[in-house]
């Protein structure tokens, strides 16, 4: 049991590599996005591990109720 995660990974991946040569791209281009892909995922996660904890720097305002319809 200590791979069950690493096999349905590998199936999920081979399964997304079989869709995008199917749908036309060649298997080398495939593995070569799937590299960039993964190595721009993991840059981010060292620069951000967890992007959900950050707080929000947008502050959320309140809607105006200075349009004509909103004096009714």
């Amino acid at each position: 049991m200590r791979n069950d995660w690493r096999d349905e990974f590998r199936s999920g991946l081979a399964n997304m590599v079989d869709q995008a040569v199917v749908s036309g791209a060649k298997q080398a281009e495939v593995f070569k996005a799937t590299i960039e892909e993964i190595e721009r995922l993991r840059i981010a996660n060292e620069r951000d591990p967890d992007p959900a904890d950050d707080v929000s720097e947008h502050t959320v305002e309140e809607p105006a109720n200075d349009w004509p319809a909103a004096e009714r």
